[in-house]
């Protein structure tokens, strides 16, 4: 029997709530499909299988919030036996029979009627408003908290009808909370509902960055990539295909950073136990902001096996899905580094914080034209400002520089990534 855990999300993620299973008991699951969703700050995450099996229980139930490492199901492993019924019980002995008393022993004397005890006073009865618990999840009550929802006005979407925390916060958005008839009325708050859901992924990310910070001895570089190469070539390259399939310069990127972790693999892996953990396969954490969440890093998996048009197809489905709230738990545990692209937004330079448990994370500013000098002339060229931020305890200076170099180069030779 296989045990099927909360898994871990993120180090920005704690617990989240079991939204509903896509299974049952006896189901046949095969690695990578659906079984689960789960709700948490990041939005809803479809929760992938990763063994053979058949689902012989499921022991979490929906609505429940549950932290990681929480015991969600038992997967029986494909090829295994299911267990054997449990042998019945017993049935219980009959309780003894009174016997009669003996006419030897009996009473003399009458024995008078048993008293009937007196009546217990009357209980007072519930109040309406607690005659029906509302059935909602531990997340929904806390932004109905935050928020001042009556949860007993908000319509439920959720499994059995319970309320989730998007009817929470549409409520919210719709103006269902009032105040109370003797209170006066409160200055309305700009757009309640949104801030409520930015501040708790905020708050996450915070804790995890803060602990990254606290914990991560951080060595940064930098480096100035001449694009020119790189940007004729892509130009050339569009010209041939239609609009819908046409690279944009990330996908360039992505491929350098997972070709130039081939030449440096100490910068993809984990620090864990005090000791560096590298991973042979290389899942890019691209940062996405999401418009409810704040930003995320879904991971691109095994970069340096995908064609460029592949990196393209993956940015195409993972963008939407993200800014939707709709991931997978795979691309959000995989990453072994991240990368930060912030394309033509006004950073020329990004200098990140370390994803626990990552190594290394990797900034691009925006390309701009700049004095460059070769070969003794000076002219003005595409430039791009990439960064390198570093753990100290598993790599030091040298392996950056060896990264942003090998990077540099690989981008001078777009026509072989």
């Amino acid at each position: 029997m296989g045990e099927f855990r909360m898994p871990s999300l993120g180090a920005d993620m704690e617990a989240a709530v079991l939204s509903e299973w896509r299974v049952k008991p006896g189901d046949a699951v095969k690695r990578g499909d659906i079984i689960a969703e789960l709700t948490a700050d990041k939005g809803n995450i479809e929760v992938e299988v990763f063994e053979d099996g058949v689902v012989e229980k499921l022991v979490a139930e929906p609505g429940s919030k549950l932290p990681v490492g929480a015991l969600l199901a038992v997967i029986r492993a494909a090829g295994q036996s299911a267990p054997p019924p449990a042998a019945p019980a017993a049935p219980p002995a009959p309780p003894p029979q009174p016997q009669p008393m003996p006419p030897s022993v009996a009473p003399s004397a009458p024995v008078p009627p048993p008293v009937a005890p007196p009546a217990p006073p009357p209980q007072p009865q519930p109040a309406p408003a607690e005659a029906h618990r509302v059935h909602a999840s531990p997340l929904a009550r806390k932004v109905a908290a935050e928020l001042g929802i009556d949860l007993a006005i908000v319509a439920g979407t959720g499994p059995g009808g319970a309320i989730e925390r998007a009817d929470v916060e549409r409520a919210a958005a719709q103006g269902a909370a009032q105040a109370p008839p003797a209170a006066p009325a409160p200055e309305p708050a700009p757009a309640p509902a949104q801030a409520a859901a930015v501040s708790g992924m905020r708050r996450a990310l915070a804790s995890a960055m803060a602990r990254s910070n606290r914990e991560i001895p951080h060595y940064y570089l930098q480096t100035r990539i001449d694009m020119c190469v790189a940007l004729r070539w892509l130009k050339a390259a569009n010209a041939a295909r239609p609009i819908q399939q046409r690279l944009l310069p990330a996908v360039l990127l992505l491929k350098a950073v997972a070709r130039a972790l081939q030449e440096t693999p100490d910068l993809n892996g984990y620090w864990h136990d005090d000791q560096l953990e590298r991973r042979d396969a290389i899942h890019i954490g691209f940062t996405i902001a999401s418009r409810q969440a704040g930003l995320i890093t879904p991971a691109i998996h095994d970069v340096p096996g995908k064609s460029l048009d592949e990196i393209m197809a993956a940015l195409h489905d993972l963008i939407p899905r993200t800014r939707a709230g709709r991931l997978r738990s795979s691309e959000l545990s995989d990453g072994t580094i991240t990368v930060t692209d912030l394309g033509d937004l006004g950073g020329d330079a990004f200098f990140g914080v370390i994803y626990p448990p990552q190594v290394a994370l990797v900034g691009f500013g925006r390309i701009t034209e700049q004095a460059w000098a070769h070969d003794g002339m000076l002219s003005v060229r595409p430039v791009l400002t990439a960064t390198l931020a570093a753990d100290h305890r598993a790599t030091d200076g040298r392996t950056g520089g060896q990264f942003l170099g090998a990077l540099n180069r690989l981008l001078q030779k777009p026509e072989a990534l």
